[in-house]
C-alpha cells in the first residue's frame, strides 16, 4: 500500500531510540525526509544512521532537548528551511518515572509536566503553522495507554497524559478546515529500552508479568508501533482524526 508519504517532511521528535525510532523508520520506508531529533550525539548518530538505511528520503540529525522550548523552535525552522516545509509531526519525549500516585509529592507532577506534557505542546504550536500551510498535515502525539486505563504503577503517567488528550482534541475542529488531522497513539507495552530498564534483573518473571494481561501473549516491537504511526500519517488515514489509538495488544478491552 502506497501511503502518498514519498518526498513528505516529516518530523519526528526524541527519534533516537524505541518508538520514536521505530516511527522515524517507518515513515523513511514510505519514503518520507525525516528529521529527528535526541539529545545524546552518539545514539542520534547511530539512529540516523538507521532511518537512512530504511529508505531513499533525506534524513537530517539534529541535537535538541525537547524541554528547551527555543531549541524545538529553532529545530523547527532550521528542518523547514531545510526541507521546504513540513507535512508530518510526531510529538514525542520521555515518560515520567512509575510509582503509584501517592509516592510522589508536588514537585514531581510539576516536574512531570515539564517532561511528558509540555513538550508535547510546545512542539505541536511550534509546527501548527507550516501543517495549515501544507494544506495536508498530520499531528501525532505519541501518550501511554494510561490515557485510555490508569495503571497503578504509572501514577505521574495517569496524571500528565490525560492533558494531552484534551489539548489534541481541542485542535480537532480548529485544524479541519486546514487539511490537519490530529490524532494520540496510545501504546501498550513494547520491547523498548524504558521498559527493559524495568524488566531489571530478573527479567523473565519481570516479562510474564508484563504480558500477563495482553491477549496476543508478547510485548509490541517498535516496528508494531511505527507501522501504525505511518498509517496515520498517510493518505489514507486523512478522515481519521481526534482519535485516541491503542496499540496494546488487545489489553485494553473497555467499551469507551
Amino acid at each position: 500500500m502506497d501511503l502518498g508519504l514519498a518526498g513528505k517532511a516529516a518530523l519526528v521528535a526524541a527519534g533516537t531510540s524505541g518508538l520514536g525510532l521505530g516511527t522515524a523508520v517507518a515513515l523513511a520506508r514510505e519514503g518520507a525526509n525525516v528529521a529527528l531529533c535526541g539529545r545524546d550525539p552518539d545514539r542520534l548518530a547511530a539512529a540516523a544512521a538507521t532511518v537512512d538505511a530504511a529508505g531513499t528520503g533525506r534524513v537530517l540529525a539534529s541535537a535538541v532537548d525537547v524541554t528547551d522550548e527555543s531549541a524545538v523552535a529553532a529545530w523547527v525552522d532550521a528542518t523547514v528551511a531545510e526541507l521546504g516545509g513540513v507535512q508530518v509531526v510526531v510529538t514525542n519525549g520521555a515518560g515520567p518515572p512509575p510509582g503509584p500516585v501517592t509516592a510522589f509529592g508536588l514537585a514531581d507532577y510539576r516536574a512531570a509536566l515539564e517532561t511528558s506534557l509540555l513538550p508535547h505542546i510546545g512542539l505541536a504550536l511550534a509546527t501548527l503553522p507550516h501543517l495549515r500551510a501544507a494544506g495536508r498535515g498530520r499531528l501525532l502525539m505519541i501518550a501511554s495507554e494510561t490515557v485510555k486505563q490508569p495503571i497503578p504503577r504509572y501514577g505521574l503517567s495517569n496524571v500528565v497524559r490525560v492533558g494531552l488528550v484534551g489539548f489534541a482534541k481541542s485542535l480537532v475542529r480548529e485544524l479541519g478546515s486546514a487539511g490537519v488531522t490530529v490524532n494520540v497513539l496510545a501504546p501498550g507495552y513494547h520491547r523498548t529500552p524504558a521498559v527493559e530498564r524495568q524488566l531489571g534483573a530478573d527479567p523473565e518473571n519481570r516479562l510474564a508479568e508484563f504480558i500477563a494481561d495482553i491477549p496476543l501473549g508478547r510485548l509490541g516491537d517498535a516496528a508494531d508501533f511505527g507501522a501504525v504511526a505511518a498509517f496515520l500519517a498517510g493518505d489514507q488515514a486523512g478522515f481519521v482524526t481526534g482519535e485516541v489509538l491503542l496499540v496494546d495488544g488487545g489489553s485494553h478491552r473497555g467499551l469507551d
